[in-house]
């Protein structure tokens, strides 16, 4: 085998493109190295699952070619999830064993060659998946045979993400006379917490007053608010204003028609943090919580006439929404991003969770069990209460279609 330094173990040195890895590791640089395909750049990979059974093909690499046939022997190891959820901060699951496949364990790189065989790893059955977990399979090189190499640590193992699509119910908001307030029986205080919801705008609606008002949590007297509304005060009718309790923010985003999104609002006790889709938006400097008892769908508040020349119509929002949840804490990036399509209802922390994927009848459920089911007979309105039961309409097409 050629004896030199490899330019490629230098570059992801030199610019710590791998984890863990520094210059001054007992790394002999005057031998090529074996790594998982892909790993240098990113451990962490989709493996999408739509259908089972699904697969994704596993491969090794050496950074030079070989001189001789090298076998690269892989194993399933469910314990490196453990770690990688300690080193990253995430809270990923391990797939159980009994659902996965892999059609051998053993690739080879040929001589003369830079590239293995593939490993073949299959999901079998999604019938051991729980809703709103995010799993993950670590496959890792468990030992070589031949050319005299080593293994880059850093590189050894891959995490298959699983990202599972996913087909739901939503809930219509474009008839105005569905707007309307959940009350809770007691108020909560949060010192911190998140607010999540998921919104598909159909059009912004025309007018003088392109306002789409999409929700709002807060106490029975709204003396602290949670408002949620596009087009706000003169800004960009694809724009978000979050009214937080210490003031408020305004989206860089400008969302488009026709495609789902998930907002999220967090307060960690210092920091209001609006994120989109995971992604941080927005922030402003804050000392003051909130408090939950109610929460509104829409633009139910009404000062006179019919519905047609009311609030509600001049700040209808024309989509559909689903997933919202209420904690009791301010969530990382890291967990808003696992928790795009949804998230765990026994999770730490989870004080309400609306999947809002009921698909028939007016009693929005309450995934946690803490008892926050919406009874939209029973929906608040101006301090009056409503039976909003006709107009409840579900939609599942597929637009409706989650992947993360």
């Amino acid at each position: 085998m050629k004896k030199y330094i490899n330019i490629r173990t230098l570059l992801l040195c030199a610019f710590g493109l791998v984890l863990f890895v520094a210059c001054e590791d007992d790394l002999d640089f005057g031998k090529e190295v074996i790594l998982v395909t892909g790993t240098d750049s990113n451990p962490l990979v989709s493996f999408v699952v739509e259908d089972t059974p699904s697969s994704y093909i596993v491969t090794a690499s050496a950074t030079g070619k070989v001189d001789g046939d090298v076998k690269v022997r892989f194993a399933l190891d469910n314990s490196l999830v453990e770690s990688y959820n300690m080193k990253n901060k995430t809270n990923y699951y391990p797939l159980p064993e009994s659902v996965i496949n892999m059609d051998k364990t053993e690739a080879v790189i040929e001589a003369g060659s830079a590239a293995s065989s593939g490993v073949t790893v299959s999901i079998t059955s999604a019938d051991e998946f729980h809703d709103g977990r995010t799993y993950m399979i670590p496959v890792t090189i468990e030992s070589i045979e031949g050319g005299d190499m080593e293994v880059l640590e850093a590189s050894k193992t891959i995490y298959l993400r699983v990202s599972r699509v996913i087909h739901y119910s939503s809930l219509d908001m474009t008839n105005v006379n569905f707007y309307g307030n959940y009350y809770a029986d007691e108020p909560v205080e949060l010192p911190q917490f998140t607010y999540e919801i998921k919104c598909y705008i159909n059009q912004w609606h025309p007018g003088n007053e392109p306002i789409s008002r999409l929700s709002n949590f807060c106490p029975i007297d709204e003396s602290i608010t949670n408002l949620l509304r596009f087009g706000e005060n003169g800004q960009d009718v694809n724009s978000l204003q979050w009214v937080s309790p210490g003031g408020g923010l305004i989206s860089s985003t400008r969302f488009n028609t026709g495609q789902w999104y998930t907002i999220s609002l967090t307060f960690d006790g210092s920091t209001y943090i609006m994120y989109v889709d995971g992604v941080k938006d927005a922030e402003l400097a804050g000392t003051k919580g909130t408090v939950f008892q109610r929460l509104e769908l829409g633009m139910s508040w009404f000062d006179s006439g019919t519905a047609s020349s009311s609030y509600p119509y001049r700040q209808r929002f024309l989509g559909r929404i689903a997933e919202i949840r209420l904690w009791d804490r301010g969530l990382t990036s890291s967990e808003l991003q696992l928790g795009i399509c949804g998230v765990d209802p026994a999770s730490e922390g989870l004080l309400a969770y609306w999947k809002l994927n009921d698909g028939e009848g007016h009693v929005f459920k309450d995934a946690t069990g803490n008892g926050y089911d919406m009874d939209w007979s029973e929906s608040w309105q101006n301090g009056n209460q409503y039976d909003k039961t006709d107009y409840v309409n579900w939609i599942a097409d597929d637009e409706n279609r989650c992947s993360n």
